[in-house]
């Protein structure tokens, strides 16, 4: 008989980057002994970083083993049917010490056709941000194609961005086909599909150690590029007590703001599993067979099947993502 499924926590995969810095060890307690670490893979399906259970009776079976053992009892009934042993979302914790690459994504068909891969849409809480930190989001003003060339050929593409300045709390909705990068300076959490596939197109002259540039890929990009995106990105939301507030819904999951103080019981009444990034404070979420503590900088996955639970807390902040 298979072991009951439990709110469950995964060892971090923890990723040196050029651009990354010390605050997902200083601030979110990453345990680490690299000098620029740029990402936290919370809950991973990535092919060569899948994550491993480090809670409860099922600690050290990887992602992929749990959903070929409980299939739709982890994910849902929807989900399984559509997404199969491949977990839909790729969570993240990213600290820009030095300003990301100038980005973008490929939409599912694109990705599918040269990748075979699932596109990345995604979306950015800020969680911390230092004086005049900011985000780069689509252009700043109409672009045509040529043009853009020209500016690529030129070196003046930040001529033709979107800088905003950010503060915590601030969300951002990033569509696939959208130019991004974020700045130096900013700490957020990051929800998007399982896909790491990144098209960079500049890189401001950045060499590694070695004097080496990092590949760019802009004969890839300017088929991915949208032109025609609506400025449409920045994220408003409620900030209610003790009820998830939706900050963003799209095709790929949707993620609520849940600012708790006080125990707080919860119903699933979704055909989904439930994520829960702590972004603030502490908790514990507590089912019938297991309860798991939840600090600042961590993630639990409540599977589908368990549909009551309480989250005990004095106050907290989490990020609850379902699909």
């Amino acid at each position: 008989m298979a072991t009951p499924l439990y709110p469950i926590k995964f060892d971090p995969i923890l990723k040196e980057k050029i651009w990354g810095g010390q605050k997902l060890a200083t601030i979110l307690n990453k345990k680490t002994k690299l000098d620029h670490i740029g990402e936290s893979w919370e809950i991973s399906d990535v092919e060569g970083d899948i994550s491993i259970v480090n809670n409860g009776p099922l600690k050290a079976w990887s992602l992929k083993k749990l959903l070929e053992t409980y299939k739709a009892d982890l994910i849902g009934e929807k989900n399984y049917k559509l997404f199969k042993n491949k977990f839909p979302l790729l969570i993240k914790f990213i600290d820009a010490r030095e300003d990301l690459s100038i980005q973008l994504h490929p939409n599912d068909t694109l990705a599918k056709k040269r990748h075979n891969s699932f596109g990345k849409t995604e979306m950015w809480y800020v969680m911390q941000a230092e004086e005049g930190a900011n985000l780069i989001v689509d252009f700043n003003k109409k672009i045509t194609p040529k043009e853009y060339l020209k500016h690529l050929e030129n070196k003046t593409l930040t001529q033709i961005l979107n800088f905003d300045k950010v503060k915590a709390g601030d969300t951002y909705f990033i569509e696939v086909g959208r130019v991004h990068a974020i700045g130096a300076g900013v700490m957020l959490a990051e929800i998007q599909q399982t896909s790491d596939i990144t098209y960079r197109v500049y890189d401001w002259d950045r060499v590694d150690d070695q004097g080496n540039s990092r590949e760019l890929h802009n004969d890839l990009a300017i088929d991915a590029i949208n032109f025609n995106m609506k400025d449409n990105f920045r994220m408003s939301y409620s900030k209610t007590k003790n009820k998830p507030n939706e900050m963003v819904r799209c095709d790929y999951f949707t993620t609520s703001y849940l600012p708790l103080k006080g125990d707080y019981e919860k119903e699933n009444t979704k055909d989904s599993f439930l994520i829960y990034m702590c972004v603030d404070g502490n908790a514990k979420i507590v089912a019938e067979t297991h309860s798991v503590n939840i600090e600042k900088g961590e993630t639990v996955l409540v599977p589908s099947i368990i549909k009551h639970f309480k989250i005990k807390t004095k106050n907290a902040t989490l990020l609850e993502v379902y699909v």
